[in-house]
C-alpha cells in the first residue's frame, strides 16, 4: 500500500489490461516503504470503488486492504484506496466525551477531505475488523454524511439486521429512524485483519461489487454540507 513515487501516476498491468492509478502524496512507512501514510488517497483513474483503510498500527493492520485491492484490480474493478488520518478507535459521538480518561484511547473521526473523496467513487468498501460495536460505530460514522451504496468487509459474522438496528440504511432491512445518507447494499463476513485474504473471499467481494456496478448508481454522491458545517468538519460559506 506505500508508494514511493510522490505526484506521479504508475501504469499497472493485470492480465491485458492496463490500469493508471495516482501516487500517493507521501512516501510509504516501514521496512521497504510497505505501510501507507495515514490521511493518503492513492486514486485510480477511473473511481469505480473506494477501499477504506483504518490508521495503520499494531492493532489496526491494512493487511489484507492491499490483497482485496489487488485481487479486485485483476477482476477489472478499478480501486482507489484511502488511508484515514483517524481511523483507529471509535466515533466520539458514539462514547462520549466523558470516555476518553478511561481506557478508550484514540477516536475515530472523518475529515471534510476525506468525505468529499469518498464521494466522488461509485462504491465504498469499508474494511474492519471482529469487534461488532467498532464495525457498526464506523459504518455509521462513514456513511452518515455521504449518500453512497457501501460494502463491508470484516471477521465478524454480522448481518443487515445488526446494521439497521443503529440506524443504519440497509438493502434489505430499513431502520425505524434511519441515521445515514448512505446505505449497506452488501457483508462479506470471515475476513480477519492482518492474514492473507483467501481466494473464495475476494471471489466473493468481487461478485458484489460487479452486481453494484452493474446496476444504474451515480457516478459521484452528494455529501450533507449542512452536517459537516454543524458537527465543525467544514466552514460554512459566509465565515
Amino acid at each position: 500500500m506505500g508508494d514511493h513515487t510522490r505526484d506521479k501516476e504508475i501504469k499497472i498491468m493485470f492480465g491485458r489490461e492496463t490500469q493508471l492509478v495516482d501516487c500517493r502524496e507521501a512516501m510509504g512507512l516501514g521496512r521497504g516503504g510497505g505501510l501507507a501514510q495515514r490521511g493518503t488517497l492513492s486514486e485510480a483513474a477511473r473511481p469505480d470503488v473506494v477501499a477504506i483503510a483504518m490508521t495503520p498500527g499494531r492493532r489496526h493492520i491494512t493487511k489484507p486492504v492491499c490483497e482485496i485491492t489487488q485481487g479486485l484490480r485483476r477482476e477489472s474493478i478499478q480501486v482507489s484506496v484511502l488511508v484515514l488520518e483517524a481511523g483507529a478507535g471509535i466515533p466520539m459521538d458514539e462514547v462520549g466525551a466523558s470516555t476518553i480518561s478511561k481506557g478508550y484511547g484514540a477516536n475515530f473521526g472523518l475529515t471534510a477531505k476525506e468525505i468529499e473523496q469518498i464521494a466522488r467513487h461509485k462504491v465504498v468498501l469499508i474494511n474492519m475488523g471482529n469487534v461488532n460495536s467498532h464495525i457498526l460505530s464506523k459504518t455509521k460514522k462513514i456513511l452518515k454524511y455521504v449518500n453512497i451504496p457501501a460494502v463491508i468487509a470484516c471477521e465478524y459474522p454480522i448481518d443487515f439486521e445488526d446494521f439497521a438496528k443503529v440506524g443504519i440504511k440497509t438493502k434489505f432491512v430499513r431502520p425505524k429512524n434511519p441515521e445515514t445518507e448512505g446505505t449497506v447494499v452488501a457483508i462479506v463476513s470471515g475476513i480477519t485483519r492482518g492474514e492473507t485474504c483467501s481466494r473464495i473471499k475476494l471471489n466473493e467481494l468481487a461478485k458484489e461489487i460487479r452486481q453494484i456496478l452493474g446496476a444504474k448508481i451515480e457516478a459521484t454522491h452528494a455529501v450533507r454540507s449542512d452536517l459537516l458545517i454543524k458537527e465543525g468538519l467544514m466552514a460554512s460559506e459566509g465565515e
